[in-house]
């Protein structure tokens, strides 16, 4: 295996516009990487502090960089001595991206496009790619230029969105790599494994891909299918670690939103998109995203099953999770006010994402700086604090303690949801050269009235721990 191919993963979840409440494009992802703590920041990059070339201090990837950057919002590594990794952001022209997930190609195909060690990987493609697109469609042309010049040093998920459309990209060995735009009225879930199925060679609408791709499968007989071209079955693994560590995540995503379908956790034919029952929203794509198989024997806070049925699976709100981001297009709003940049930073079955107007020129200081030591003034720190104290107690079903973290969340979500509708309202007023500031602004109070919700959340947290401690002695009253 390529040194360069990680083991960090993530979950993501895309919605086309037919799809939503509504009529919003959504992409979004869990970053879990770097283990239990990676800390994270979320910036905006401004013309003038994108750089001319791109020297990766993770595998010395390099590449000249156009002379015409947007603007965008990112959401880096806090410590970039082993890559930036950007990760998630909006540019200016509302375009999307989500970079990346983590997957892996099958070994036959590795062995005939080997991965590319200084190749391009997840650390650089948000950084060289989202400030140079002006819709989802020239990112996946961007990256596929930059993937098959440089080559990749991983395989990775790439979700690119727009107004309209909605877009997964994937790459299979060094150089190749295929594209499906996600149709309009369905959702898909995609965790560490590759995703895209059939594809369709003569709807250009729909599905992009390298030049050679189907000529390259043919001079190596890597199709076993009979008819058809099942991108997932020809490129990606099927291996047993699979079925505890990924499908499982597909299966809960489509029980949440399919609930009438009947599937096996492990089955690994599950189809990419679906069609959900109900239309989709912000909320249900959190609740999505900080889930650990709630209602199911699979839940490792649960009280049903085994010890082992509650250990089985990988859940998808777990201790790596670094941040969670919905980037969300809206449609009934001039392109100015339309894009909204959701964030929630630490272990997602504690936090609720922020809104934050991604038509923006600076991010609150507690989002933007986030120092390598542990302080209550960054918001990942906070957070992470948070689940610290919580997860015991969800362990120990209190329900004290369970109580105060679902009415924070419910606070967060109802004031995240206040402050945009408030803001809709008012944006109007605004000049449109002055909306950038405004919505300054207003994230600003957005941040602040979360930030203090969850240093009431630690309190509270903090207050009940205090008691639980071992050391402690009543036996005769208290001294």
């Amino acid at each position: 295996m390529n040194k360069f191919q990680t083991t960090s993963s993530c979950t993501a979840f895309l919605a086309g516009k037919n799809a939503t409440t509504d009529g919003s494009t959504m992409i979004a992802r869990n970053e879990d990487a770097g283990g239990g703590v990676n800390a994270k920041r979320f910036v905006v990059v401004n013309p003038t502090d994108q750089p001319s070339e791109y020297v990766s201090t993770f595998n010395q990837f390099r590449v000249k960089l156009p002379n015409n950057p947007l603007r965008y919002t990112e959401t880096p590594n806090a410590d970039v001595s082993d890559g930036l990794w950007g990760e998630s952001g909006i540019n200016t022209d509302n375009v999307a991206m989500s970079s990346t997930e983590t997957e892996f190609t099958n070994t036959t195909m590795l062995g005939l496009d080997p991965l590319v060690a200084d190749g391009i990987g997840e650390e650089a493609m948000l950084t060289c790619v989202l400030p140079y697109i002006h819709n989802a469609r020239e990112g996946v042309k961007r990256l596929s230029d930059l993937v098959t010049k440089f080559g990749t040093c991983e395989s990775n998920g790439i979700a690119f969105s727009d107004s309209d459309e909605v877009w997964y990209f994937e790459t299979v060995g060094g150089h190749h790599w295929a594209a499906e735009r996600i149709p309009d009225d369905a959702y898909a879930v995609a965790p560490n494994q590759t995703g895209i199925q059939e594809i369709n060679f003569d709807d250009p609408d729909h599905y992009m891909y390298s030049d050679d791709l189907k000529a390259f499968a043919d001079k190596y007989h890597l199709n076993k299918a009979r008819s058809g071209f099942n991108f997932r079955d020809i490129f990606g693994e099927d291996v047993q670690a699979d079925h505890y560590y990924n499908t499982p995540r597909v299966w809960y995503g489509q029980k949440m939103f399919n609930p009438e379908i009947q599937q096996n956790p492990e089955s690994r034919t599950m189809p990419f998109t679906r069609v959900a029952d109900h239309l989709i929203s912000v909320e249900d794509i959190a609740f999505f995203l900080s889930s650990h198989y709630q209602g199911t024997e699979f839940d490792p806070y649960g009280k049903t099953g085994t010890e082992e049925s509650r250990l089985r699976y990988r859940p998808i709100g777990m201790n790596r999770n670094q941040e969670i981001h919905i980037l969300q297009i809206r449609p009934d709003f001039p392109a100015e006010h339309a894009a909204i940049h959701w964030l929630a930073e630490g272990v997602n079955e504690f936090n609720a994402p922020v809104p934050f107007f991604a038509n923006c020129t600076d991010t609150p200081d507690n989002f933007k700086h986030t120092p390598l030591r542990t302080t209550t003034e960054s918001f990942y720190w906070l957070n992470k604090l948070v689940a610290m104290l919580a997860d015991p107690f969800f362990a120990e079903h209190d329900l004290e303690a369970m109580t105060a973290v679902s009415e924070s969340r419910k606070f967060g979500f109802a004031n995240g949801r206040a402050a945009v509708a408030t803001a809709d309202a008012e944006f109007k007023n605004i000049a449109k050269d002055k909306l950038p500031e405004w919505h300054n602004q207003v994230n600003d109070k957005i941040a602040h009235a979360i930030t203090e919700n969850v240093k009431d959340l630690l309190h509270q947290l903090l207050l009940l721990r205090a008691e639980k401690m071992v050391p402690t002695f009543e036996k005769g009253g208290e001294l």
